[in-house]
């Protein structure tokens, strides 16, 4: 195996190191730049907020909602049966996964409308945040939209 001369191998490393550590400074400068901590922050927050959503969401909304004439059972097992299993019965499938398991093909709407439930209400919860922060710092996050009469995009009206 060819070998490098000595005086090869002691050059090659004082630049590795350079390299090296050029490269952790440009990734540090970049991770520790105020907005991409703020984001992660933002990230962490939001999944908190999520979690705290789906929560009410299945624990309050959903209950609610069945007790609803309409609805005979939790929002989540709706479902309506599109094509048949093979030890599909007369009076049908009793749960989403009863009929899943047996092979039919299921249009999973409760399923559907849960999640749709679910983004009205972290819609509706930011919306208040907004809101709330817009009058306690007056600096309005939810800026109106009008025509420009120029190009006619929609652009923020100026306050």
């Amino acid at each position: 195996m060819p070998r490098l001369e000595d005086n090869t191998q002691q050059s090659l490393l004082p630049s590795f190191k350079q390299r090296t550590q050029a490269a952790w400074g440009s990734f540090s400068d970049f991770a520790l730049r105020d907005n991409v901590l703020e984001v992660a922050v933002g990230l962490i927050l939001a999944a908190a907020f999520t979690t705290v959503v789906s929560s009410f969401v299945d624990g309050i909304v959903s209950p609610i909602i069945s007790l609803l004439p309409f609805f005979d059972r939790n929002l989540e097992e709706k479902f309506a049966v599109l094509r048949q299993g093979p030890k599909y019965e007369a009076h049908g499938y009793n749960t989403l996964k009863q009929a899943l398991d047996d092979g039919a093909v299921v249009m999973a709407y409760g399923d559907f409308l849960s999640k749709i439930i679910r983004f009205l209400v972290v819609a509706l919860a930011l919306f208040v945040i907004a809101r709330v922060y817009g009058w306690a710092a007056d600096d309005s996050v939810i800026k109106r939209q009008v025509k420009c009469k120029a190009c006619r995009k929609r652009i923020s009206e100026k306050v």
